[in-house]
């Protein structure tokens, strides 16, 4: 049976070597409303960097005029896995220990595949920890939105720039562009 996951992450970078702030994940149906279980990990920003991600100042500086909850997402009071520790939550969130077998059944979907995903791969590789699904399982929910614009966006629960918040909402939207459609995505590529 597929397992439809939306991810979503907060950096402070742009590029594919990005610093992850934050990860969140939520499983939804897609042929259907319900969205749980969910993932949320705070990154410590030091480990971070020291795996090797990186930093951009303009990020930074956006960052700084994030509202408050934004931004206090985003560090959790100094409560914050390592890099790899949040890595290896969400590959158990996403797989569990059966790491072959799961991963086949696995589809993965982001706000724009031309950067979570790198982002999350390059992350994945500094630290040593093998990928928890198959790059031809990865979807872009902005795609789809963007090429059928005319599907009102639900109502926004939560934060924005929050991981597991955007995550959500970006399951919902999804969900609704996909009613709309009247069919469940292909699952093949």
């Amino acid at each position: 049976m597929k397992r439809h996951v939306m991810i979503d992450i907060e950096t402070m970078g742009k590029g594919p070597r990005a610093a992850i702030l934050a990860i969140g994940a939520v499983e939804f149906d897609p042929v259907g409303t319900s969205r749980n279980p969910s993932f949320y990990r705070v990154v410590s920003l030091a480990s971070s960097v020291a795996a090797g991600l990186e930093m951009d100042a303009e990020t930074v500086i956006w960052w700084m005029g994030q509202p408050d909850a934004a931004r206090a997402a985003a560090s959790a009071g100094g409560r914050n896995d390592s890099l790899e520790s949040a890595l290896r939550s969400l590959s158990a969130f996403l797989v569990g220990d059966a790491l072959s077998d799961e991963k086949e059944d696995l589809i993965v979907w982001s706000n724009g595949a031309s950067f979570d995903f790198p982002v999350l791969s390059e992350a994945f590789r500094l630290c040593g920890i093998e990928k928890p699904w198959h790059y031809w399982n990865e979807r872009c929910h902005r795609t789809l939105r963007k090429t059928i614009p005319c599907v009102a966006e639900p109502a926004r629960s939560g934060e924005k720039h929050n991981a597991l918040d955007d995550a959500a909402h970006q399951a919902a939207s999804l969900q609704a562009i996909l009613a709309t459609l009247g069919r469940e995505p292909a699952l093949a590529a």
